[in-house]
């Protein structure tokens, strides 16, 4: 073990807890399996303070740290302003391995660039990355015209990937993305990894949360806004309830959607089918959803995140109905079935919750716990991500 340890030296620099980001738990939960395979030391991100779930074992340093000669850098990349203070590592001399998290990226520009009142260099990588589209859109954008699919159209990842030597995705789709854009940088996939729960009580997680036993849960983790189909889940539950599916749409989360989630369910008259948990403890977290019959992970249009929701509902042995599109029809049908995109979405969503408690969904539920297994435990992803940067450093 301590041959492999000294093999390989990582500095590694993501969001971490208290932070509430997907990004922040996946580095919580993957770090203490990765530590045992190699050194790592981990960016304390600015003004951080050190969380009570954090493992003593994990070595902290400044944000401004440099990498020693023999270490590789790995930076996080997300779709969101917590990623922000890591970016000018991407210029510096060091190894640098990019996580990419999410293959849109725009937001990520917007808030280290424009949003600071830099203009021109939003400009600049808009257009590095887009060319003559990038630079129309970014004027547009300075006089007030921007739509609500410009990011997702106008990616602008490349810029964020230029001068690293490798990249680490989460799916095959991001991975052949990449490879296709970027021939010249090696590229690797690691499955996304979250905890494992271990055997949960379901009855007891039910009533901690307040459910009955006979209810149809259906659940949604993480947080909420209007691009993760509002309109369609609240129409899906509304249309079960009315042809007499006991369903409870519970949220687990926070964010810029609520209230309008609230007024929707109060406009079509389900209202008290809604249950809004708000934020839940990194301890509690695991575990809650094992308390839903099925989860839900619908977001239009997609960033090309692979959603650790989903696997965190996989974890619980919990199917998860997705977006039928790009990263997420790897996943067995199963254990992820597949929401159209569109007007059928409701209709669909509604024959999945009527489908609840009949002789086939036991079998879903054991092929979502089946690829949690197979893919997405973090010793495993620990193990594969060695793997790679070990052909990196030695490239």
């Amino acid at each position: 073990m301590d041959q492999i340890r000294n093999d390989l030296r990582i500095l590694w620099g993501s969001p971490l807890p208290p932070t509430h980001s997907g990004v922040a738990d996946y580095a919580t939960e993957l770090l203490p399996e990765l530590a045992k395979l190699a050194r790592v030391r981990v960016l304390e991100p600015p003004d951080w303070t050190i969380p009570g779930n954090w493992s003593s074992k994990l070595e902290t340093v400044p944000a401004d740290t440099p990498a020693e000669d023999d270490e590789i850098v790995l930076v996080h990349l997300g779709n969101n302003p917590h990623h922000r203070w890591l970016l000018h590592r991407l210029g510096a001399r060091e190894r640098i391995v990019v996580v990419l998290h999410d293959t849109v990226l725009h937001h990520l520009l917007v808030e280290s660039t424009a949003a600071l009142g830099d203009h021109r260099g939003y400009v600049n990588s808009l257009e590095a990355a887009h060319g003559n589209q990038g630079h129309a859109l970014a004027a547009a954008r300075k006089v007030g015209h921007h739509g609500r699919l410009d990011p997702f159209l106008f990616p602008a990842r490349g810029p964020f990937l230029d001068g690293a030597a490798a990249v680490l995705v989460h799916s095959r789709w991001a991975e052949e993305l990449i490879q296709k854009e970027r021939p010249r940088i090696a590229v690797g996939r690691v499955g996304l990894s979250v905890a494992d729960p271990q055997p949960v009580d379901r009855t007891t997680v039910r009533s901690g949360l307040g459910l009955t036993q006979t209810e149809v849960v259906l659940m949604h983790l993480g947080f909420l806004t209007q691009e993760k189909g509002l309109e369609e889940i609240i129409t899906g539950v509304a249309a079960a309830n009315k042809a007499g599916v006991a369903v409870r749409l519970v949220v687990v989360g926070e964010g810029e959607g609520m209230n309008p989630l609230r007024n929707a369910a109060a406009l079509v008259g389900i209202d008290d089918r809604l249950m809004v948990t708000g934020w839940v403890e990194p301890e509690l977290f695991p575990s809650l959803p094992a308390a839903a019959d099925l989860g839900i992970a619908f977001r239009t249009p997609s960033a090309g995140e692979t959603s650790a929701a989903a696997l965190r509902f996989f974890a619980c042995g919990v199917p998860v109905a997705v977006g039928g599109v790009r990263q997420f029809l790897e996943w067995p049908e199963p254990a992820a079935p597949r929401l159209t995109p569109g007007p059928s979405a409701p209709a669909e969503l509604a024959r999945l919750l009527a489908e609840i408690g009949t002789v086939t969904w036991g079998s879903r539920c054991r092929a979502a716990r089946l690829i949690y297994d197979r893919s997405h435990r973090p010793d495993e992803a620990a193990k594969a991500m060695v793997t790679f940067l070990k052909e990196v450093a030695l490239g």
